[in-house]
């Protein structure tokens, strides 16, 4: 369930020490309730049948998104839903290139998103990964646009009408200061698509927003505790590509203090720089307020501050100082360590720099893993099954380039993410520990492990991601993530950030004898699937010209990938109605196909229900006996109680009781989907929702 704080005007930055912040954005996918005013509009004969790609259009042929999540921020009095053609003459999606200025907070208590948005406008490389920029409103424009988000790994389009909420034809959401441009606003009802609605979007925390707008790995810092030579420590983070955002959380929600710094407001920090005045240099920082207003009212302000006349005209055009109230400003660092308290910098784990760019990011490998009860679930180091956990192999050989210290060190950050368990409504506590590794290992026994000491560990936490910054001498370590108790179950992503040169990989024990899994066992579909780049070539093999995979062609790829792996012979229990109901559990169009992008989203799905089912699948039967699906269905993060279990054994079983590989992945499928279709109408979380009689029917009829 997604909840959020609400406030009654403005933005804030909830305190960053909470366990859970107050957006949801665990699961693999948001499944959105089908939005009533499209609803009305179909039944009032306002949209026309399915266009060529089976995409709904309206009477005028423009894409209609009935996908597009509904709760009373969309259904309030007096708003109307109008596409920008609506709003002026002559629209634009970009004017002048996208910039960090373009952004004016609306109605919304989302400066956390708008924060990280602003940040994203100064990567342009970056800012094309989430927007792309060939999209307009003149040639090929059909009503849509499509964005990208980063979730779990790979990143994930988001495809929206452009209808956007108004009041008196004025957007009351995120707009831009020219009013023809829209491309932040259409960004910011992508992302709300993508969390579950524009309640969603009220509060939260921006290292949030921007993992999700980059991939990358994300630290929250105390400004007090950060290093004296704070200008040197910003610039080193900039010159990475990191975006960086901060706020001031000791004072009552949005009031200011003395000097124009709102309390508990996200502002991002876009630039570091020593400026020449008459009197020497003074290190400064550029700070920007998504407000659009509101600035910094002390010493280097906007206001007539007397410093900048210390400053020649040449050196303000370098700093391309605009002197306005655009909520952009400069301040010393001296003034912002005591106007800001907390720092969220978002580490860019990909090389997106244009050529001749100066900002090199971190070289990043992931991981993706599990913690299974029994196998590879061994809880803290103090339990006597530590040794159970997964163990990856960190090899650092290149040294820090910049590193002024006379001992050769090697840079590295690590990220610990669990996946799903917001969803599951379980946030386990967990902790990575970094061990030293002799020259010849790239595993540690039990044996070994009671003996040594970490060099380096985090705290265990219940937050989304644990993140430990390192930095070590040249060698080879051995990286540890667990639980704090032994056989809790749970997915994560390991991510190491490092220079370029270094890397971490998967620590193969050598010894057999040892009653550890080797790494296949952690990923079994490896040898019953074949690799993403097969099933790639399958999905062209096999879907049509267009590139949509419609059911009976998904049978036909399914059939194919089965019969070359360790499952081969349970295709035959595959039917077309498992690959129907596959489809449009997964198509978030409504057009009973899927694109690559989906298709992509479903196979990482069945990959990991595939390790689920070998996992359980004890006796190698290639069947789950009746009594293994529980505990099966419980391992996918779904809890059913007998009486389900019993509709289960009527519904989804064989003859024999037994079920299916084939059928296993549809049962599962169907409660995933019909558990996130629930949460999407229950937006209060009160365990109950109120669907009308045509919403009951497009819920259980297109499934």
């Amino acid at each position: 369930m997604r909840r959020s704080r609400t406030s009654s005007s403005g933005s804030s930055l909830p305190p960053l020490d909470e366990d859970v912040g107050p957006v949801e954005e665990d699961g693999d996918e948001l499944l959105g309730s089908q939005s009533r005013r499209w609803l009305a509009d179909l039944l009032s004969g306002k949209l026309a049948p399915p266009g060529g790609d089976g995409s709904p259009v309206g009477r005028d042929g423009l894409f209609v998104d009935l996908q597009f999540p509904v709760g009373e921020l969309e259904m309030q009095p007096g708003l109307k839903w109008r596409r920008p053609k609506e709003l002026c003459s002559s629209p634009q999606f970009i004017i002048d290139g996208a910039s960090r200025l373009d952004i004016v907070q609306g109605k919304l208590s989302d400066c956390w998103l708008l924060s990280a948005i602003a940040s994203l406008a100064m990567n342009r490389s970056l800012l094309k990964k989430v927007v792309p920029l060939h999209q307009s409103f003149d040639e090929g424009y059909d009503g849509s646009f499509t964005f990208r988000f980063w979730q779990y790994g790979q990143w994930e389009e988001v495809k929206i009408d452009d209808h956007l909420p108004t009041e008196n034809d004025q957007l009351i959401y995120l707009s831009s200061p020219e009013r023809r441009e829209f491309w932040s606003s259409l960004l910011e009802k992508a992302y709300a698509k993508l969390k579950g609605g524009y309640r969603a979007l009220d509060m939260g925390f921006p290292h949030e927003a921007m993992v999700d707008m980059t991939g990358g790995v994300t630290e929250v810092f105390s400004i007090a505790s950060l290093p004296r030579n704070l200008l040197e420590f910003l610039d080193h983070l900039l010159a990475k590509g990191a975006l960086i955002n901060c706020a001031n959380s000791n004072g009552v929600m949005e009031t200011m203090n003395g000097l124009g710094i709102l309390f508990r407001h996200a502002y991002a920090l876009t630039a570091v720089e020593k400026v020449k005045t008459k009197y020497g240099p003074v290190d400064l920082v550029r700070i920007l307020n998504p407000w659009g207003r509101t600035e910094w009212r002390g010493p280097w302000s906007d206001f007539s501050s007397p410093e900048w006349e210390t400053v020649s005209l040449e050196e303000q055009r370098r700093l391309d100082r605009v002197s306005r109230e655009d909520g952009e400003f400069w301040m010393s660092v001296s003034d912002f360590r005591q106007n800001f308290e907390v720092m969220e910098v978002c580490h860019l784990t990909e090389c997106l720099g244009e050529p001749g760019s100066c900002v090199l990011p971190w070289s990043c490998v992931m991981h993706h893993g599990s913690w299974v009860p029994g196998i590879t679930a061994g809880g803290a180091p103090h339990h006597n099954l530590f040794w159970q956990n997964p163990q990856f192999l960190l090899v650092l050989s290149e040294v820090d380039s910049n590193s002024h210290n006379a001992q050769k060190t090697c840079s590295f950050v690590l990220a610990l993410m669990q996946k799903h368990q917001r969803r599951r409504g379980i946030c386990l506590s967990i902790s990575m520990h970094v061990y030293p590794a002799r020259p010849q290992n790239t595993y540690l026994s039990p044996e070994e492990l009671r003996m040594l000491q970490p060099v380096l560990h985090s705290q265990h936490s219940s937050r989304r991601e644990v993140v430990l910054r390192g930095s070590l001498p040249p060698g080879r370590y051995i990286i540890i993530p667990s639980t704090l108790e032994p056989n809790q179950e749970g997915a994560f992503l390991l991510r190491a950030l490092t220079e370029r040169g270094n890397a971490a990989t998967p620590a193969r024990n050598p010894a057999p004898d040892v009653s550890l899994p080797l790494p296949e066992t952690l990923f079994p579909h490896q040898t019953a699937l074949p690799s993403l780049p097969s099933v790639r070539q399958l999905f062209k093999k096999h879907s049509n010209k267009r590139g949509f995979c419609k059911p009976l062609h998904l049978y036909n790829l399914l059939t194919e990938a089965i019969q070359g792996g360790v499952l081969a012979g349970s295709e035959k229990y595959l039917a077309l109605e498992h690959c129907k109901s596959l489809v449009v559990l997964m198509d978030r169009q409504g057009i009973a196909q899927l694109n690559w992008p989906e298709f992509q989203s479903l196979w990482d799905k069945i990959r990991r229900w595939t390790d689920i089912f070998l996992m359980f699948d004890k006796n190698k039967t290639k069947r789950l006996e009746y009594q293994e699906v529980k505990p099966a269905l419980r391992e996918a993060g779904i809890m059913v109680d007998d009486l389900v279990m019993q509709l289960v054994g009527l519904r989804y079983t064989e003859p024999d009781m037994t079920v299916s590989f084939p059928g296993f992945l549809y049962l599962v499928m169907k409660m995933e989907s019909m558990i996130h279709k629930f949460q999407s109408y229950d937006l209060m979380g009160m365990g109950t929702v109120n669907v009308s009689y045509r919403q009951w029917l497009h819920i259980t009829m297109y499934n």
